[in-house]
């Protein structure tokens, strides 16, 4: 298949096209959220995401698709592929969800959960797709590098708040890496840390939930990969987004090309701020939350927080036909 243009042009203009709908909000997951076999159905019925997996293979050169299909799961897991992976398996559900109809309002604002915000950024026209592409393959590379320079890990702190996980952090030595809902935040750090962690979670109510990560990603034990990936973001072309999107790392919207690159250095060592973002997006009076990528888990953690949000999930064959609440 030969590309005279990037793949995912012809869905962002459709999509530019849209009307506007004030109370909605596209969210966009991240690393985690890969499975083997995403991707597939819809490839299977959607041109539009037959060229964008098509288009990912060539700018990559790797079968990404093939990877993304039938793994191997120990493969797929590997951060450096997971990243372009889920990149990829996400754009090709935002096109085909604009094509197919089953997206039919532009949305207020957009979130990507960490490696997520790529997605967003390339749906609100910040970086192309085939940037996007090359930019989180080094940025899984050098995070993958790094956990192995640099040993961690990560745990769930389930059952606990803001203040009792920042508590607990400054007296085990973890640090926050995501703050993903009012009561579930990932800490990561080393394992002794992370053990003592567990404990103090213990004593005060909630309990640890460890996670089968390859680092302490959005620690301090990522430094060096945030400092070798700031070096490459600096020829990174970027353009302002036509949509404002949440930044992990302020939680606020940006609206500057600048604010995007500036943004993206920092995530790979500062703890997401998605619940935050969320609670801002609300404020804003965003009452529709559409998740696009594979699996729910981002509107999974949001039914629990709101439970009187209305939660979209366009994943699979639900991205070929009209919207579903969950």
């Amino acid at each position: 298949m030969t590309f005279s243009q990037d793949p995912v042009t012809p869905s962002l203009k459709r999509f530019a096209e849209l009307p506007a709908d004030p109370t909605l909000a596209l969210l966009f997951p991240g690393q985690g959220s890969q499975k083997v076999g995403m991707g597939q159905e819809v490839h299977g019925a959607s041109r539009p995401a037959q060229e964008v997996f098509a288009y990912a293979n060539s700018i990559l050169g790797v079968e990404l698709t093939r990877l993304c299909f039938d793994g191997p799961e120990s493969e797929l897991m590997r951060t450096a592929n997971a990243q372009p992976a889920i990149l990829t398996a996400s754009v090709a559900l935002f096109a085909t969800s604009v094509e197919s109809g089953a997206l039919d309002r532009q949305p207020a604002v957009l979130a990507g959960h960490s490696l997520g915000e790529y997605t967003a950024l390339v749906v609100a026209g910040a970086i192309a797709f085939e940037d996007a592409l090359r930019l989180v393959r080094e940025r899984g590379r050098l995070m993958e590098e790094a956990g192995k320079r640099t040993p961690g890990t990560m745990v769930a702190i389930v059952g606990l708040g803001e203040d009792d996980a920042r508590e607990i952090c400054s007296i085990s030595g973890a640090e926050p890496s995501n703050f993903n809902a009012a009561t579930q935040i990932v800490v990561g750090g080393s394992s002794a840390a992370l053990e003592r962690a567990c404990a103090l979670a213990k004593e005060r109510g909630g309990r640890g939930l460890a996670m089968n990560v390859a680092g302490a990603f959005h620690t301090s034990l990522m430094a060096g990969a945030a400092d070798e990936f700031k070096r490459v973001l600096e020829g990174a072309p970027a353009q302002d987004p036509a949509i404002p999107v949440m930044s992990n790392v302020t939680a606020r919207e940006m609206r500057r090309a600048s604010e995007c690159i500036s943004d993206l250095a920092q995530q790979i060592r500062s703890p997401v701020l998605w619940h935050q973002s969320i609670v801002g997006m609300q404020k804003a009076g965003v009452q529709t939350f559409t998740e696009i990528g594979p699996g729910r888990a981002l509107i999974t953690m949001l039914k629990r927080d709101s439970p009187e949000a209305t939660l979209v999930s366009l994943d699979g064959a639900a991205v070929l036909a009209a919207p579903t609440n969950v």
